[in-house]
C-alpha cells in the first residue's frame, strides 16, 4: 500500500497512509501534506457518512484483534462478538419501539467499517453495565439493515436514537461520535 501511495503522494504523504505517521494537522504532525479523509462526515473527525467506498482505513486483511472476532460467510465480514448491547434487525427494533417498555430504549445505528462507531459501541457497552434494568441499549447494523437505516434517514454514523418509555414524548437522536456524559444526561434527564 505504501509502495503505491508513494507514487502518488510524497513520502510523508505515504507514510501517513501506510499508518506509520499520525495523521497531519500541521507541518510539525510528521507529514506536511494534509491528507482528507472522504469517510468522514462534513470533514469532522467525529462520524462516518454512508454509501462512500472506503472501508474505515484499515488496510484488507488487517484486523486488530482477530482473536476476539468471528468471519462472518458470504459477507466478507469480521465482527465482534455481542456483549450487553445486542444486535436487532429492523422487525424486531419496530416491536422494542411500540410495544410496553418501562425504561427508556437507546438505539445505535453503526457500520462495521466505521471507526467513531467501535469507539461508541465501547461506551455504551460501559453505559449498559451502568444502567443495567434502568435503560434498554440496542445496536442496528445499517449494512445488514440498509432499508431500515435509508427510511430512519441515517446519513453519518454512529446514529443514536432516544425513545423514552412514554410514547407521547418525541425520539432524540444525535449524529456523530458523541461524550459519554452526554448521553448519560439525554437518559438521566431528557427521557
Amino acid at each position: 500500500m505504501a509502495a503505491a501511495a508513494s507514487l502518488l503522494f510524497p513520502a510523508s504523504a505515504a507514510l501517513c497512509l501506510a499508518g506509520r505517521a499520525p495523521r497531519p494537522t500541521s507541518a510539525a504532525a510528521g507529514c506536511s501534506v494534509p491528507i482528507p479523509s472522504p469517510h468522514l462526515s462534513n470533514g469532522s473527525s467525529r462520524g462516518c457518512v454512508l454509501g462512500v467506498g472506503i472501508s474505515g482505513g484499515r488496510a484488507p486483511g488487517v484486523r486488530r484483534n482477530a482473536a476476539a472476532e468471528t468471519y462472518v460467510p458470504g459477507s466478507g465480514k469480521y465482527i465482534a462478538p455481542d456483549y450487553l448491547v445486542k444486535k436487532v434487525t429492523a422487525k424486531e427494533l419496530e416491536e422494542l419501539v411500540r410495544g410496553e417498555r418501562k425504561v427508556p430504549l437507546i438505539v445505535d445505528f453503526y457500520a462495521t467499517w466505521c471507526g467513531p462507531c467501535v469507539l461508541m459501541a465501547q461506551d455504551m457497552e460501559m453505559l449498559a453495565v451502568e444502567y443495567e434494568n434502568n435503560a434498554l441499549f440496542v445496536k442496528v447494523d445499517t449494512d445488514d439493515e440498509y432499508e431500515f437505516s435509508r427510511d430512519m434517514q441515517i446519513r453519518g454514523l454512529p446514529t443514536l436514537y432516544f425513545f423514552s418509555p412514554d410514547q407521547s414524548k418525541d425520539a432524540i437522536r444525535t449524529e456523530g461520535l458523541i461524550p459519554i456524559d452526554m448521553i448519560r444526561n439525554i437518559i438521566d434527564n431528557e427521557l
